[in-house]
């Protein structure tokens, strides 16, 4: 999947690279884990697009000092400019679908819909001419499927709103995360990573900042989930910069893919700690979603 973004290496350490695009997958899926659950908590409080504007915000402030300092600005080319700002817009939109479905549905229904991103990123490959095996959309059916089981088994009353709603705004951070992934890593081969990082961080900022403005809300609401806020917008920057690093390595999406697997953990630690209880029907869907998305990393 994805094998426009793959940077040729010599034959004998592709094994070695490959794992180290998993891993850094892993660890953008435990900082989104983390970074999702208190989505969940903050939509409930506060304006999202504030909220999403500050996390954005600190992301940026963090990023900046870091890619200034060693981003290899030089490589960057005009092209690769392009796509850091396609990547850009993509994110802008991922996170405002994202707060928006967790300001409405629970984790358990937002999480593993916006966790079938994957889904996208094997269409992406194939369109691309990558081939796609059966296994493959085996993988993405049972992924769906997952979801499907997921959503018929919530509760109207679980949600702040009606659950269509909450999924539709799911799929277009699915969607919106697919793009910022593929154009991002993209544009990393085409430059370097921490100069597309910060463009990719600026331009979903620079669209997000003035919609927040405009919505005027309550800056004691904003002011009061501030350290929360600061969290957020730390574990965000780590997780997106673990998958633009992954770009030069081979197999890249072995990363974006792996930082799926977010959703297991949103799920597990909502379910401890906001008390947000399964069904037996629901972990069924859970599993078989999440058993899609490990085929499609194999």
């Amino acid at each position: 999947m994805l094998q426009y973004v793959v940077l040729p290496v010599a034959r004998q350490h592709a094994g070695a690279c490959c794992m180290s695009a998993l891993g850094l997958g892993l660890v953008a899926a435990f900082a989104w884990g983390l970074h999702d659950l208190c989505v969940r908590h903050v939509s409930q409080r506060t304006s999202i697009l504030s909220a999403l504007a500050t996390v954005l915000t600190v992301g940026a402030v963090l990023v900046l000092p870091v890619a200034v300092w060693l981003g290899d600005w030089q490589a960057m080319t005009a092209r690769a400019y392009g796509l850091a700002v396609l990547s850009g817009i993509f994110f802008g939109i991922a996170g405002f679908g994202l707060y928006k479905a967790f300001e409405i549905g629970p984790v358990r229904l937002v999480a593993p819909v916006v966790g079938a991103y994957p889904v996208l990123t094997m269409a992406l490959a194939g369109l691309g001419g990558s081939p796609v095996t059966g296994g493959q959309w085996m993988a993405a059916l049972a992924v769906v499927m997952g979801i499907v089981i997921v959503a018929a088994l919530i509760r109207e009353s679980d949600s702040n709103g009606p659950r269509g709603i909450a999924i539709v705004w799911a799929i277009l951070s699915a969607i919106g995360f697919a793009g910022t992934f593929a154009a991002g890593q993209y544009a990393a081969r085409a430059g370097a990573d921490l100069p597309v990082l910060l463009s990719t961080r600026a331009v979903a900022l620079a669209l997000v900042l003035p919609l927040a403005m405009i919505g005027r809300a309550d800056a004691r609401s904003i002011v009061g989930q501030l350290p929360l806020l600061v969290t957020m917008g730390v574990l965000d920057a780590v997780a997106l910069g673990a998958i633009m690093i992954a770009a030069p390595l081979p197999n890249p999406e072995f990363a974006a893919v792996a930082a799926a697997t977010f959703g297991v953990i949103t799920i597990i630690l909502a379910s401890i700690l906001f008390k947000e209880r399964m069904r037996g029907g629901q972990w069924v869907g859970v599993a078989l979603a999440f058993a899609g998305i490990g085929y499609l990393a194999l």
